[in-house]
């Protein structure tokens, strides 16, 4: 990969454009990634990269819902600007670089930080991305390629109904207690006590025995 894919941009001599998508990738870059996108950012600029500030923490599922009524879908439905289509390339660019990261692909924070990241998080932005993504990632997401958290991520925040599952319900069948008749089915046979069966076999040969010495007696 070269610096323009690790940092998630197309090529630019944009310095600013450059920092804002190194702060990206670096919140949520492990100690690899992050020495990967010191050496792209240095690469891209020639400069040794500005650490980036700390920020508050912010709830991105606040607006991790898709469009719900017809004026956001108006507004999802006009053409977009020269600058709202590099940030729609931008954030293309770096779903697909995080694709190729199995590890990172499987954390729903990372989708959140890219896709949830004003501007692309407005309503004709995040159309247009769903549109470009969507032959790609909702096939993927269909299958299973992702866990749980981001399939339901996906699927709130495009928009896309055949990812958004109802909660299972509780399975309502009665099943037989323990100790009811079939368990006993299931108990081991128990010791039959033979002892007087002998006994009554062996008394039956002495009367037996008894009856043929008087008979040949006689």
């Amino acid at each position: 990969m070269n610096c323009w894919e690790i940092l998630g941009i197309e090529p630019t001599g944009d310095h600013g454009q450059i920092q804002q998508a190194y702060e990206r990738q670096m919140k949520f870059a492990s100690g690899d990634e992050a020495h990967r996108l010191d050496q792209a950012f240095r690469e891209a600029t020639g400069q040794a990269p500005v650490a980036p500030e700390a920020q508050p923490e912010t709830e991105a599922t606040n607006t991790a819902s898709g469009p719900s009524d017809e004026t956001n879908r108006e507004i999802a439905d006009r053409p977009l600007d020269g600058n709202e289509g590099q940030v729609v390339r931008e954030v293309v660019i770096q779903i697909k670089a995080l694709l190729n990261d199995p590890g990172r692909s499987k954390d729903a924070g990372i989708w959140k930080a890219i896709l949830c990241e004003p501007p692309a998080d407005q309503t004709p932005l995040r159309a247009e991305i769903a549109r470009q993504l969507e032959p790609q990632i909702r096939p993927m997401a269909e299958n299973g390629s992702f866990p749980e958290s981001v399939t339901q991520f996906l699927g709130s925040w495009f928009d896309w109904s055949s990812l958004q599952r109802a909660p299972e319900e509780a399975d309502q069948r009665d099943y037989p207690e323990a100790d009811g008749p079939e368990a006993e089915e299931d108990q081991p046979p128990q010791m039959v006590n033979f002892w007087p069966a002998v006994v009554g076999w062996i008394v039956g040969l002495a009367i037996l025995a008894a009856l043929f010495g008087r008979m040949g007696g006689g």
